[in-house]
């Protein structure tokens, strides 16, 4: 059974739109999240993988392009080879821990800054009940101009008492 997802309105953070104590201290990174509904009926993690790295949405070269239907890109990685299988299924503690070192990394964010991150990523980290990572596709997985990014972290939260996937992208350009 093919499940439709329904994109729903998201949110971009980006780390310079906020006043750091160092002006360089915002590394250009940003958080893209995207919403998708999950349909009402009970379906597999695995299928619900599926539908997102077929949906529309998911072709996204995170590099200024935006969304891009007819994309062979996501994000540093050819499209062709982002298929459910090279998802990791991780603990939300584990997800979250990574995320707030990548988002300090160049000392400590400003508070408004850790408010909306906390709102928009790990509030919604906290309460998925499945939480993937993309992980271990090597370097023939990485397009032509894949490199662009220093750091990319891509996870896929599963909270269905929202009828919810999230897709969050961590990265810098």
């Amino acid at each position: 059974m093919d499940i439709e997802l329904t994109h729903e309105a998201g949110a971009f953070i980006n780390f310079r739109h906020y006043r750091f104590q160092d002006s360089g201290a915002h590394g250009r990174r940003w958080v893209d999240i995207k919403h998708l509904r999950l349909p009402a009926e009970s379906v597999g993690s695995r299928k619900v993988l599926a539908a997102l790295v077929g949906h529309e949405q998911f072709r996204d070269d995170y590099a200024g392009g935006g969304v891009d239907v007819e994309g062979s890109r996501h994000g540093p990685y050819w499209l062709s080879l982002v298929t459910p299988d090279v998802y990791e299924s991780v603990g939300r503690e584990r997800s979250a821990h990574v995320l707030r070192e990548w988002a300090n990394l160049l000392g400590d964010v400003p508070a408004e800054l850790a408010a909306d991150l906390q709102q928009e990523v790990f509030d919604r980290l906290a309460a998925a009940d499945r939480v993937y990572c993309l992980s271990g596709l090597g370097d023939e997985a990485v397009h032509d101009w894949g490199r662009v990014h220093e750091y990319f972290h891509e996870y896929v939260l599963i909270d269905r008492s929202a009828g919810r996937i999230t897709l969050v992208v961590a990265a810098d350009d």
